[in-house]
């Protein structure tokens, strides 16, 4: 018998949560059926990444997962969830799915919560009212899944969750697909221009990513280098403005989102990164798995996650200054982008391989539910 999984996501763009939430419905297969609300009308982008076969739907007139505290919205919300084996909710966005189950437990599903991290306005600087309320709002959860150790640390100690309640569970990509030679044609529009490096990062076009800083950052290296930003967004207008103000049209392509980074990843000499805000980046992962170097500011696990030859490629602040020295660097230098990359990939094939994290989230999603194995 298979489970019935509700998912309330803070949105279902497709993002690096919404990409690993597919990946693990897809691998479930026919052992469960999933119903999925977007706390953000109409963000329904990751469904395009469900594989055939997958029994799932767009919840109809759900209730609304955002507004002011009222307990006759949870009562509406814990309604919709009542008739299911497993409740999923992902980031603050759908944290009012969790209050409900706080506000009316009785005979209520399970409620397992995920934070995958903060946007612009948490990214130096938790908001202290959303802090007390988590706090609040997990009491109720089964449990809370955190990707990184820095959340992990702030699920513990800022909202004093119960560290068996906590369970980190590294992100994960398919590695042996991104040790394959990337396709030329796989980014619409994409040439090397003679005797350039190529820098490429893959990012929602948002504000928490600050893109604009990263092109200020290629466009100020002495090395001959171009930039591929892949992804979409809100911000594409910001981004390519400064792209204008730079006088680099000819050096930037912004293609928009692209499926399957495994197919063009490799095409890139360096992967950056420039956010303001993440946790364990699975285009980091990406970029790694591909054998390439990064260049990043110091965000979440980043310095953790990469190779330890790779560590000085890491900022220490925000300094679009700094991030084009660690550009620069890894520009002029080939045969030490060959090092750190090799090295990477090699880092990535040991401790970011999926089956592993599949198999974690299995036995956590199967056990909550009352049924050990269920979904594999």
């Amino acid at each position: 018998m298979m489970l019935n999984i509700l998912h309330l996501h803070s949105s279902f763009d497709l993002g690096g949560k919404e990409a690993r939430a597919v990946r693990l419905m897809n691998a479930f297969g026919d052992r469960a059926k999933h119903v999925i609300v977007s706390g953000v009308e109409g963000a329904y982008g990751a469904r395009d990444a469900i594989a055939k076969g997958i029994r799932y739907e767009i919840a109809q007139n759900p209730p609304p997962l955002t507004g002011k505290p009222s307990v006759a919205r949870y009562e509406a919300i814990a309604r919709f969830m009542a008739r299911f084996d497993l409740v999923l909710t992902y980031n603050w966005g759908a944290i009012d799915g969790v209050m409900a189950r706080r506000v009316f437990s009785k005979n209520m599903p399970p409620v397992i919560h995920h934070e995958d991290g903060f946007g612009a306005d948490e990214a130096f600087r938790l908001n202290p009212v959303r802090n007390m309320y988590r706090r609040l709002a997990l009491s109720a959860a089964h449990a809370l899944v955190v990707p990184s150790h820095r959340l992990e640390s702030i699920a513990t100690h800022t909202w004093k969750q119960p560290r068996a309640r906590v369970h980190r569970i590294s992100n994960g990509i398919d590695v042996a697909a991104y040790g394959r030679k990337p396709d030329p044609r796989a980014i619409p529009g994409f040439k090397r221009l003679p005797g350039h490096v190529v820098v490429g990062t893959l990012a929602g076009l948002r504000t928490v990513k600050d893109l604009p800083m990263l092109v200020r950052a290629v466009g100020g290296t002495k090395t001959r280098t171009q930039l591929v930003i892949v992804g979409e967004g809100p911000e594409r207008e910001a981004i390519a403005d400064t792209v204008a103000n730079m006088g680099m049209e000819n050096q930037v392509l912004m293609p928009g989102f692209l499926p399957d980074p495994h197919k063009y990843i490799g095409l890139f000499d360096i992967f950056a990164l420039s956010s303001k805000s993440e946790q364990q980046p699975i285009a980091v992962m990406e970029a790694m798995a591909a054998g390439l170097p990064i260049a990043s500011t110091p965000v979440g696990d980043v310095a953790q996650m990469v190779d330890p030859e790779n560590v000085p490629a890491i900022t220490k602040d925000w300094n679009p200054v700094h991030l084009r020295d660690r550009i620069e660097t890894l520009a002029a230098h080939p045969d030490a982008r060959r090092i750190v990359g090799k090295a990477n990939q090699a880092r990535a094939r040991a401790l970011f391989d999926e089956k592993t994290m599949i198999a974690a989230y299995a036995a956590l999603y199967s056990e909550a539910a009352g049924r050990p194995g269920a979904l594999g």
